[in-house]
């Protein structure tokens, strides 16, 4: 087990996170069937995404919301797949690291997954 201090470890992170991610039957067919996903695109963002909310290196621009209320309308994103997506993450960072840093991530995870379930079942009520 390491300390979360760099970005290389975030790339690791993410890395194995989106590894579980493709091949899970909850939230899996989200990234290929609905949105496609091209990981070539998307792995760097993240990187940059979690750089920047864990060592306010701002190297990530964008609207990670924005993003997914197309997929949220063309297939309903609810409450139990974001506790499925923060279930992995965990795992994820429980497996490979330790620390503040570590704990941070999960933290942060938890708050970000909470708030998308909330506004994509805002979204759909809005219909």
């Amino acid at each position: 087990m390491k300390k979360l201090e760099s970005r290389q470890d975030i790339e690791d992170l993410v890395n194995g996170f989106y590894a579980k991610v493709q091949k899970d039957e909850t939230i899996g067919f989200f990234f290929s069937d609905v949105a496609k996903v091209d990981w070539s695109h998307h792995l760097p963002k993240m990187y940059s995404f979690w750089e920047t909310l864990l060592f306010g290196q701002i190297s990530y621009k964008g609207n990670p919301m924005a993003v997914h209320f197309p997929i949220n309308s063309e297939v309903p994103m609810e409450k139990f797949h974001f506790d499925h997506w923060i279930k992995l993450w965990t795992e994820t960072i429980e497996e490979n690291f330790t620390g503040e840093m570590a704990d941070l991530a999960i933290y942060k995870a938890r708050n970000i997954a909470n708030l998308m379930a909330h506004k994509m079942e805002m979204a759909r009520k809005m219909k």
